[in-house]
């Protein structure tokens, strides 16, 4: 069914429903990274003397603390790639093994005996071996000017990122072995590594996002208890594990008693 533009308002939202969008005004030509090849790195570590592996690391494990008596948590967790090596694979040039060097860093929170909240700094170096990375080259060279600037520069269209969601799992504190108080973190982390190369795509586009209709305004701070009155009655039991009867579409179905009787 043909849908009518004019009573469509095009925003930025959900599409959950088929054929409810009208067809699109223009065929845009956009310059985007795209994403050409990623893969996960997923570790579990602990604090382990000696060379990293990838089950140990030894910077787990804080400077000498001064009387400390209860880890609380740790926060800011921060991925920073620091350098990358590309090796090219032999039969075919555009897989690439990729050497990752990059540093994780977060803060661990604890309190001492006088029961004031302090914090110690953790920077985790890691090297990562991805052995078959789809990475191709850029084919054109992109050299870019200002408008408004008298300066050229050379763009690099090859980019590698990293992507971190990172926790610490449990803090432990301990005594070493030189008498010292120390907090050994166990440290889980995930992380994306995404090859991208900044190309055109032609995508569909209804024109340019309209202005919002609404003046930004400031929110005043309200009673709590006229936000309580105002509140909707919470519910007192858990939502029912329940499938839907029917399909969201009425074509897709029929009644079953419809059915049943004729």
């Amino acid at each position: 069914m043909s849908i009518n533009f004019k009573k469509f308002s095009p925003r930025p939202g959900i599409v959950n429903k088929q054929g409810r969008l009208p067809d699109p005004s223009e065929l845009v030509c956009v310059e985007v990274p795209k994403v050409f090849d990623q893969c996960l790195i997923k570790r579990c570590l602990v604090y382990g003397e000696g060379p990293d592996t990838n089950t140990t690391d030894c910077e787990l494990r804080s400077n000498p603390l001064k009387d400390p008596k209860r880890y609380i948590g740790s926060r800011d967790f921060n991925v920073k790639l620091i350098s990358v090596e590309e090796i090219p694979n032999n039969g075919n040039p555009d897989f690439k093994k990729i050497i990752l060097s990059y540093m994780i860093s977060f803060y661990a929170d604890y309190i001492d005996a006088d029961g004031i909240t302090k914090s110690e700094l953790y920077e985790i170096n890691r090297t990562d071996t991805i052995g078959k990375f789809y990475c191709p080259d850029s084919i054109a060279q992109i050299s870019a000017s200002c408008i408004h600037g008298n300066h050229d520069k050379d763009l690099d269209c090859n980019i590698l990122k990293l992507e971190m969601v990172a926790d610490a799992l449990a803090g432990e504190l301990l005594t070493d072995e030189g008498g010292n108080d120390v907090l050994d973190i166990t440290l889980g982390y995930y992380i994306i590594v995404k090859c991208e190369l900044v190309v055109q795509l032609l995508i569909p586009t209804y024109d340019y996002c309209p202005v919002p209709g609404e003046p930004c305004a400031e929110e005043e701070p309200e009673d709590v208890c006229v936000q309580f009155e105002n509140a909707p009655v919470p519910k007192f039991y858990p939502d029912q594990n329940l499938r839907p009867l029917f399909s969201e579409s009425d074509d897709d179905y029929e009644d079953d008693d419809y059915k049943d009787n004729n």
